[in-house]
């Protein structure tokens, strides 16, 4: 079974950006530090594997993950984010290609209301973290984990198997993408989102 995910895509990616990005998270209530023991989490797991695969955790301090969390010198990073106490997911940042950033958000395990309040928490955080977000995917059942997102939000280049909630591309890539120039649309600035939660995002 595949698990939910929310990913945004940014451009021009840096430590000030995974800041920012923390900083409206905590705001949101959602923190990297455990409530009750401040411990911070590395995780090593992969988001789209199977929910059985346990990934290498590793403690660190907050200062250390934000010193690596800009990937200038790391492909990927991953750390648990608690939703409280007893209750976190994963939230990997890692290069997808030569010109972008993805962040991504398991969304695995997560109680109907609790995975509503993330879902806004970070597509609230994620645009705000950085101005260059080139779109986002939205599936909370991970029926499209399958699909090439990369290579549609940042390229335009990849063809859809599957269809998520929610996806945001930018104005160019939606007017020559030949599955979405077919399908309807709501503009979001300075993206095109289509999907049926299109309008809830």
């Amino acid at each position: 079974m595949r698990s939910g995910f929310f990913h945004s895509y940014h451009l021009g990616w840096s430590r000030a950006d995974a800041l920012v990005l923390l900083g409206e998270l905590e705001e949101s209530g959602l923190r990297i530090a455990h409530p009750a023991t401040g411990r911070v989490l590395l995780d090593s797991h992969d988001p789209a594997s199977p929910d059985n695969w346990a990934g290498t955790r590793s403690r660190v301090t907050r200062e250390q993950y934000l010193s690596i969390a800009g990937l200038e010198r790391l492909h990927a990073v991953g750390v648990r984010l608690w939703v409280r106490h007893d209750l976190d997911i994963l939230m990997r940042m890692r290069r997808a290609g030569n010109r972008a950033v993805a962040v991504e958000f398991g969304l695995g395990g997560l109680p109907a209301h609790e995975l509503e309040n993330v879902v806004r928490a970070a597509g609230r955080a994620v645009g705000r973290a950085s101005l260059l977000c080139v779109g986002f995917v939205l599936d909370r059942t991970g029926a499209s984990a399958g699909a090439d997102w990369d290579g549609l939000v940042v390229t335009g280049t990849a063809l859809l198997d599957g269809w998520p909630d929610a996806v945001a591309v930018r104005e160019d890539i939606a007017s020559r993408h030949p599955q979405l120039t077919a399908m309807e649309s709501v503009a979001r600035s300075p993206w095109r989102v289509f999907g049926s939660a299109a309008l809830s995002i």
